[in-house]
This record gives C-alpha cells, sequence and structure tokens, in this order.
C-alpha cells in the first residue's frame, strides 16, 4: 500500500493502483495449480509480470506464461505444456485518492498472434484492459476493487472481468487479504470467484506470497492454488 515497499499485483487478484517508480524494474513470478472441472488440471509454471517505471505515472509491461494442461481421457493421463501468448500493455496513473474519490489507473495489454506455442496460438490481436480502483481507509487498510474487459482472440465477444478486494497490513511485515472475483461472457455461463492470501515483506523490495481460491457458481474452477516471490532495483539513475 506504500511506495517506500515494493507494490504488487499479486498475489491477489485484483491488480494494483499503483505504478512501478521511475527507472526501476519489478519482476513478479507465480507458480499455481488450477483444479476445473472433469478431472483436468491447469500448472502455471511460472507466470511472469515484468514492469518497468518510465515515468511517475506510467509503467511498461510484458507477462509471459507458461501452461501445462492435465486431463484424463480414455486413453490416460495427458499433459500438453506450452507458452500462452505473450501479453504487452502499459499501466497509466490518473489521479490520486481525494476523499472518496478512490485512486485510480487504467491498464491495458495486448496479446500477439504468433508470440505463442503452436497449440496455445490465437488468430487475433486480444486486447485486455482494466480500471484499477483504491481506496485507503487507514494506514494499513485499503479495498482495492477492478472493473475491465477481456478478448479471446478467436472471436470479438468481450468477457467482463470484476474484482473486489479488501487488504491490510500487520506485524510489520505482514499484508493479508480476502476477494471476490469473477467473469461475465454472453454466450457462457458466469464465473464467480473466492480466495484469500498473505504476503511477506523481507525488505522494502523483495515480496513473497501464498494464495488460495475456489469457486462459488457452477462454471468456476474448483480450486486454485498459489506461490509467488516479487523482486524491484533501480535500473539506472534519473
Amino acid at each position: 500500500m506504500a511506495q517506500d515497499e515494493i507494490d504488487t499485483d499479486r498475489p491477489d487478484q485484483t491488480e494494483s493502483a499503483y505504478t512501478v517508480p521511475k527507472n526501476w524494474l519489478q519482476l513478479e513470478m507465480g507458480f499455481s495449480c488450477q483444479k476445473n472441472a472433469s478431472d483436468n488440471y491447469e500448472y502455471f509454471s511460472p507466470t511472469l509480470l515484468s514492469k518497468y517505471g518510465v515515468t511517475r505515472k506510467i509503467e511498461l509491461r510484458i507477462i509471459t506464461t507458461i501452461v501445462t494442461n492435465s486431463s484424463v481421457l480414455l486413453q490416460g493421463k495427458t499433459n500438453k505444456t506450452g507458452l500462452d501468448p505473450v501479453e504487452i500493455g502499459a499501466k497509466i496513473s490518473f489521479w490520486e485518492q481525494k476523499k472518496w474519490i478512490p485512486k485510480t489507473s487504467f491498464i491495458f495489454h495486448f496479446a500477439i498472434p504468433g508470440l505463442a506455442s503452436k497449440a496455445n496460438n490465437i488468430n487475433l490481436v486480444a486486447p485486455n484492459f482494466r480500471f484499477t480502483l483504491q481506496n485507503a481507509i487507514s494506514k494499513n487498510f485499503a479495498i482495492g476493487y477492478n472493473l475491465g474487459a477481456e478478448w479471446n482472440g478467436e472471436d470479438g465477444t468481450p468477457t467482463f472481468v470484476y474484482t473486489l478486494s479488501p487488504g491490510i497490513n500487520f506485524a510489520k511485515k505482514w499484508y493479508g487479504y480476502v476477494e471476490a472475483f469473477g467473469s461475465i461472457n454472453k454466450y457462457e455461463v458466469p464465473q464467480h470467484n473466492l480466495d484469500g492470501g498473505l504476503a511477506y515483506y523481507f525488505s522494502p523490495n523483495i515480496k513473497a506470497d501464498i494464495s488460495a481460491g475456489f469457486g462459488i457458481s457452477r462454471a468456476a474452477p474448483d480450486w486454485y492454488i498459489a506461490l509467488g516471490f516479487s523482486v524491484r532495483w533501480k535500473a539506472r539513475g534519473n
């Protein structure tokens, strides 16, 4: 919550309203397992979000994800591993919090056809965006929330996404949160989920986290669990 400590977009699904400080490089890596219906598992090993602060209000972002799909079929268990489409984008900070008006930023990415494994490739450029908002209630307690949409690279139908995450700093080096998040698509059953997690600050520039969640609607994944590690450093002088 404070800019004198590393502020990350993980472990929750709610993206932070803060940008990386100017001329700083930040890496956020996560490993997770998700169980879907019908004995299907997805392993993300890892997801890496790389950020660089261009100005005080703008950061550049690249997301790379290695995913393994594990399914039990009639012929036995199958595993398919590959690179999901690479996402390139930015976060722009609009304004700071003023009383009840939240601190607000805007994130956008484009998933690029061809920058993926053959089995995971997409046919169209797939954009996604989120408005990221945060209300600081006190020095150690804040509520973050996101609203946005994403496209799958195969058709023009958007999936709308939402998150709501109260979070608290406690015991000097710990952070915890609970969260509701989900997605709504015109042609699919909505997905709604709950999760929670903890993060520990080894130093102002190093952070580790653990999180887990479960679906509360029929179409949502059964559950997931994740571990992460984030670090930042100043890449060059002012």
